[in-house]
């Protein structure tokens, strides 16, 4: 499998403060990667760098799509490319539907001239809509305003389904969610599931990992990776917790400011 995803080195900071410290990965395509950690370790600080939110200033490092500098991208641009981020906690936005929303998304992705027919996007969306037991109104209802969280969820998920991008980033998919939407988030990620597509898995809980089976699980903390293995990694973190690891390598407070 080539390299899908790499990030090399990557620093970022908010307010001055330092949170990533030189942060490296690699994700062939068609894998599945995990990123477990305590709290204020710098996680959700990664997932927003890694999309360009202005809050964060990208300091030294570099990331990679399909050979592709991402760094060097605009928002817009690297939503184009392929990232996709299923947020933690998912924006309203007033006066946009969700039809509204995705079919532009969709035609932003295609290109002008090669829009996808409104007949085929409401094929789609119900679809789609239908594998994640979702109600066919929250079609026409304005962008997650309303919603549970359990709903904003599966709403992330669906935007994934349809979207179709090459890298899908999940920041903490699974909090919030009780067990059944858990399961039928899960099946809406394992469906989407290729050897082209991989995703990147924030959490703080092994139980999203029963139902997404990971190729590869790392420890984050103090703003790097300082453990990788398998499934059996995130089970033993799920059964001892982190102190192991921080009296291994001898940190004493694992926090960085930011989760």
């Amino acid at each position: 499998m080539s390299n899908l995803f790499e990030i090399k080195g990557l620093k970022s900071e908010i307010e001055g403060k330092e949170i990533l410290k030189g942060f490296d990965l690699t994700i062939k395509a068609g894998e599945v990667h995990a990123i477990m950690g305590p709290n204020g370790t710098g996680k959700s600080t990664l997932a927003s760098s890694i999309m360009g939110h202005p809050k964060y200033e990208v300091t030294e490092g570099q990331v990679f799509l399909n050979g592709e500098d991402v760094l060097e991208m605009g928002v817009d641009e690297r939503a184009l490319a392929g990232l996709f981020l299923a947020m933690q906690y998912p924006s309203e936005i007033t006066g946009v539907t969700n039809a509204d929303f995705l079919r532009s998304a969709i035609n932003a992705r295609r290109g002008e001239g090669n829009e996808i027919s409104l007949i085929k996007f409401v094929r789609q969306m119900e679809g789609k809509m239908k594998e994640l037991e979702m109600n066919p109104e929250f079609m026409h209802r304005y962008l997650n305003e309303g919603f549970s969280g359990g709903e904003k969820k599966r709403n992330e998920i669906l935007q994934m389904m349809l979207l179709e991008p090459k890298l899908v980033i999940l920041d903490e998919i699974d909090s919030g969610l009780d067990i059944d939407a858990l399961k039928i988030v899960a099946a809406g990620v394992n469906a989407m599931r290729s050897e082209e597509r991989s995703f990147l898995i924030i959490t703080h809980y092994q139980r999203l990992l029963n139902y997404i089976k990971p190729d590869h699980v790392h420890v984050m903390m103090q703003g790097r990776i300082v453990r990788s293995g398998g499934p059996e990694l995130a089970e033993r973190l799920e059964a001892e917790g982190y102190e192991w690891i921080k009296e291994e390598l001898g940190i004493v407070d694992e926090t960085v400011g930011q989760a």
